[in-house]
C-alpha cells in the first residue's frame, strides 16, 4: 500500500510537502529573514497553542515581519495540518520569512511584497524519549544578542547540537560570560533543595512556553519557582538539572560534561513534576504509572 506523502501548508494552499517550492530570492534563504514556531500535538490536539502563538506573534512583531494571519486562521491551518496529516502525536512547524524580493537588498523590502508561509506536520515518535535521563555537555554561547527571537537563523545552534551529538549527548548546554544561557534547542531548570530555578526573561533567552507550564505545573505540586541568574558552578552544583522543549517535554539530565548530576539518576523533583506535566497533555492517562 501506497504511503500518503505530508501534506503542508505554503502561501495559502494545502499541497503535498514534496511540490512546494521556494524562490532562491526568499529572505528565510538568502538572510534567515524568518521566524518560526513548533507546536507539539498529542492524541491530535495541539498542546500549549495559545502560548505558541503568542511566542511566534512576539517574534514576528520583534523583526517587524507582518503577521499573515489572524488568531483563528492560524488556529485552521495549525487543525487542518494535524487532520491532512494523520493526528496522534505530531509536531506542527510554522515559518513566516519577509518575502521574496526582486532581487537581495539587506533593506526591508517594500509593503507590496508578501510574507512566506509554510507549515508541516512531522510525526513524534515517542512523545517521552528521554525518560531515563540525558547526557548534556557545556558548550560556549556564540549566538546572536537576541535569543529571545525565534528566528530561523540558527548556525550557532546547529554547531552546539552538533558537537552534543558528536560527543554522545543529548543536548549542549550554552554558557556565556560565565552564566548559563539556555540549550542549544531547549530551556534549561535547575532543581537546588526542591526549588526551581530558570534563567529570567530577557534578550539572552527565548521565552519558553514549556517552562513556563513546567512552572505553574511544579507550583501546584506545592514545589517553589524562582526566575534568577545561575552562574556556572551554581549549575553544576544542582541537585538536579532538567532541559525543556515543546516536543521532548522535561527531560532529567544525569551527566554533564561526564560528571554525574545528583547521584547520576533522574531526580524525585522532576518524577514529581513530570507525572503532573505528562497527566496535563492530551490524551494521557492521569493514573498512569509514575516514571
Amino acid at each position: 500500500m501506497a504511503v500518503p506523502l505530508p501534506t503542508a501548508w505554503f502561501n495559502g494552499n494545502f499541497m503535498p510537502l514534496a511540490d512546494v517550492r521556494v524562490s532562491p530570492l526568499d529572505r528565510a534563504f538568502l538572510f534567515g529573514d524568518a521566524v518560526y514556531e513548533v507546536i507539539p500535538v498529542f492524541a491530535g490536539q495541539p498542546f500549549l497553542l495559545d502560548p505558541h502563538l503568542d511566542r511566534l506573534e512576539r517574534s514576528l512583531g520583534e523583526l517587524r515581519i507582518r503577521n499573515p494571519h489572524s488568531r483563528a486562521d492560524w488556529v485552521k491551518v495549525i487543525s487542518g495540518l494535524v487532520q491532512k496529516n494523520g493526528g496522534g502525536n505530531l509536531a506542527v512547524y510554522l515559518q513566516v520569512s519577509r518575502g521574496a524580493d526582486v532581487g537581495r537588498d539587506h533593506a526591508f523590502p517594500g509593503s507590496d511584497v508578501p510574507p512566506t508561509v509554510f507549515g508541516m506536520a512531522s510525526p513524534i515518535t515517542e512523545p517521552q524519549p528521554d525518560r531515563p535521563g540525558i547526557q548534556a555537555i557545556t558548550r560556549p554561547d556564540q549566538r546572536w544578542g537576541r535569543c529571545d527571537i525565534k528566528s530561523t537563523a540558527l548556525l550557532a545552534n546547529v554547531l552546539a547540537r552538533q558537537e552534543a551529538s558528536e560527543a554522545g549527548a543529548g543536548e549542549a548546554i550554552l554558557i556565556r560570560d560565565g552564566q548559563l544561557s539556555e540549550g542549544s534547542a531547549s530551556s534549561v531548570i535547575i532543581v537546588e533543595h526542591g526549588v526551581l530555578v530558570r534563567r529570567p526573561a530577557g534578550p539572552a533567552v527565548l521565552p519558553g512556553t514549556t517552562t513556563d507550564a513546567v512552572f505553574a505545573i511544579a507550583r501546584r505540586c506545592g514545589r517553589r519557582c524562582i526566575d534568577d541568574g545561575i552562574a556556572e558552578e551554581r549549575l553544576r552544583r544542582a541537585d538536579e538539572i532538567w532541559i525543556a522543549a515543546a516536543t521532548r517535554g522535561i527531560a532529567p539530565v544525569v551527566l554533564l560534561d561526564g560528571k554525574p548530576v545528583g547521584n547520576g539518576e533522574p531526580g524525585p523533583v522532576w518524577r514529581q513534576v513530570a507525572t503532573a506535566f505528562d497527566a496535563s497533555r492530551p490524551g494521557s492517562d492521569p493514573a498512569g504509572p509514575a516514571p
